[in-house]
């Protein structure tokens, strides 16, 4: 209850704290955003529907007005207000879902209730509407809420929390930046009004470290959903794909609808601790030999690949930022296996050595060619994220592959012990 309050007055501060309330998405792109999903939607229905022109561009005219009378030309001292606020998510929903009806190509406007449910407050009321928002995404296009999860409540009401719990996660993520940042411009502005003195190069240094600390932050945080968000959710999808191919199977739909489900409850419990600690769950109490036998145990029962990990030197306690990111790097790389290689087999080997420490992921899957992926921009976030994190601690990684001959990660970290200073 105290992450939603916190997120809740991060997001709209109390009428007495001095400040303008704020939105999530603020600035050009949530003014224009709602327009720009209606008018493509619009576009793509008179392209590719067979639906009356004339109805469809009415409709999408009823729209384009209220979103301009509810949230253009609404004063800025009542554009955050809850009743206000309230009145236009309201209108914009029940006209999304007369415009999804009419053609389905209109649930990429209906994506713009997402971000105004975030406007809504209280917390949990912001929370009711993704939820309603992403099961009319989801069920509109199947015939409607009341009759997909008439026929399959098990599967649609999955389907509708995991799309509540990311979109509520990124806004508890997003609000816990929030906050840091401005702590860290306090600390910072109490700092030079004590060092008046040096006026000039102190306002410099602050906007130095101002602008370092933000771009860290956000680093790290991207990362972190990366690491556990993102990769989360698509074994969510996949298992529930694997369930609506298996309805005609009693037990393998509820096997899949089972793991969905488990899956769905570990990425929540990691996007809680994301917001306190940013640090990786599978470390707590655990060694790091320990942790990585238990991901890549978890890993191999999930995906049904076989996975041979093994420890080689003498294994000992390492700083938590070392062992961190070659537990990340690890995670990262058999969700690229996952992903990308269809191997049968994956070696992963931790090695101990005097100054040094590697992770070495193996697989016999069908490879790639570094080379067009690099030059293709296909590379997607997951080897220049792995890259960044073992650089900012003097580190090093290696990516071998070809095609139909496997693919080898080795990230090499300098082996930092506990007690020493990072």
């Amino acid at each position: 209850m105290t992450s939603w309050i916190r997120w809740q007055d991060s997001l709209w501060p109390s009428p007495g704290d001095g400040r303008a309330p704020r939105r999530p998405w603020g600035g050009r792109i949530e003014r224009s955003l709602p327009y720009a999903l209606l008018a493509l939607s619009t576009a793509l229905s008179l392209l590719l529907s067979g639906n009356d022109p004339a109805v469809t561009l009415k409709l999408a005219g009823i729209a384009a007005a209220w979103l301009l009378v509810s949230f253009t030309l609404v004063p800025a001292r009542w554009a955050g207000h809850p009743v206000v606020v309230a009145v236009s998510f309201t209108g914009l929903v029940a006209i999304a879902a007369v415009l999804e009806a009419h053609d389905t190509v209109f649930l990429i406007f209906m994506i713009a209730g997402f971000f105004d449910a975030m406007r809504l407050r209280p917390a949990p009321l912001a929370l009711a509407g993704v939820f309603v928002v992403s099961a009319l995404i989801n069920t509109l296009p199947n015939g409607g809420p009341i009759q997909a999860f008439a026929e399959q409540p098990a599967l649609w009401l999955v389907v509708t929390l995991v799309q509540t719990a990311a979109i509520g996660g990124g806004g508890l993520v997003s609000a816990a930046m929030a906050r840091q940042h401005a702590e860290r411009k306090r600390v910072l502005d109490e700092l030079a009004a004590a060092q008046e003195e040096n006026a000039g190069l102190q306002r410099q240094l602050l906007d130095q470290a101002r602008e370092a600390g933000v771009l860290d932050e956000r680093q790290r945080l991207s990362q972190e959903i990366h690491d556990t968000l993102a990769q989360g959710f698509t074994g969510i999808i996949t298992q529930l794909e694997a369930a609506a191919e298996a309805n005609g199977d009693p037990a393998e739909w509820q096997r899949h609808v089972g793991t969905a489900m488990a899956l769905a409850r570990e990425n929540l419990t990691a996007a809680r601790r994301s917001v306190r600690a940013l640090g990786p769950q599978p470390l707590a109490g655990a060694t790091l030999p320990d942790a990585l036998d238990e991901v890549s145990r978890l890993w191999g029962e999930r995906t049904g690949v076989e996975v041979r990990f093994t420890t080689t030197g003498t294994a000992r306690a390492l700083h938590p930022e070392i062992e961190a990111t070659l537990l990340r790097i690890t995670q990262e790389a058999l969700a690229n296996v996952e992903k990308h290689a269809a191997a049968t087999i994956v070696g992963l080997t931790l090695s101990y050595m005097a100054d040094q420490v590697t992770i070495d992921v193996r697989d016999d899957g069908r490879g790639f060619d570094p080379g067009v992926v690099v030059s293709s921009g296909e590379g997607g976030f997951g080897v220049p994220g792995m890259r960044a994190r073992v650089a900012r601690l003097a580190g090093t990684l290696h990516l071998e592959s070809e095609p139909g001959g496997g693919t080898a990660v080795s990230a090499n970290l300098p082996a930092i012990a506990l007690e020493a200073r990072p």
